[in-house]
């Protein structure tokens, strides 16, 4: 299943440590079409998640991992779209270390980096109320040289790849309940309920690849 891009009473979450950190793709969600506001402007953007495992240590030498004892995640959310000026283009450009192609520039399939390793560069950010500090995704660039020649680790996630187009309605089933209500805020959701397309589990909860870059 192909994934194109196209021209035109809960604990404490611990945070990823702020730094360069080793990290794998291994989740991308399609999130529908949503609603972007800031200030007085409103937007309807397509968007897309990408979501990393961290294989890496703290500044105290402890390993990225949960309470649970495997690696900690980090996601970002984009717009879906593959012009010169996107993010998205932008960053697994720098990702990969290299321009892309004349029918890249055109049509990227997503599927491509999954499994994927590069070097995430996170930053902690407070959030507009100031009372909430976040991790997010700053840059992405490729694996250096030396850390292959040491041999990168196993990846811990299965792959997972979820398009609205083609819903894995199995793979939704284990999605958090925030990132549920998301992707069924989407108009692309709605019309799949409309169809009787998404599963009943789903509908009455509503309302409540390894291979080395470039790609």
């Amino acid at each position: 299943m192909s994934f194109f891009v196209e021209s035109s009473g809960s604990r404490e979450f611990k945070l990823v440590p702020p730094g360069n950190h080793l990290a794998r793709l291994y989740r991308i969600v399609d999130l529908g079409t949503q609603e972007r506001r800031y200030e007085a402007d409103v937007k309807f953007q397509r968007q897309v998640m990408l979501g990393w495992e961290i294989h890496s240590e703290d500044e105290a030498g402890e390993p990225t991992v949960t309470e649970d004892g495997v690696p900690m995640a980090i996601f970002k959310n984009y717009t879906l779209s593959w012009n010169e000026a996107a993010t998205l283009r932008k960053d697994l450009q720098a990702w990969r270390g290299k321009p892309w192609t004349d029918a890249e520039a055109k049509r990227f399939d997503l599927k491509n980096i999954l499994g994927q390793w590069c070097l995430l560069n996170v930053v902690h950010k407070v959030g507009r109320q100031g009372d909430k500090t976040f991790a997010n995704v700053a840059g992405i660039g490729p694996v250096p040289s030396f850390l292959k020649q040491k041999g990168l680790p196993a990846g811990h996630n299965e792959l997972q790849l979820f398009r609205l187009g083609e819903p894995d309605w199995e793979l939704y089933e284990t999605f958090s309940k925030g990132l549920k209500a998301k992707i069924e805020s989407s108009p692309e959701f709605q019309s799949l309920k409309r169809s009787g397309d998404a599963p009943e589990a789903t509908k009455s909860k509503f309302d409540d690849i390894d291979q080395d870059i470039p790609f």
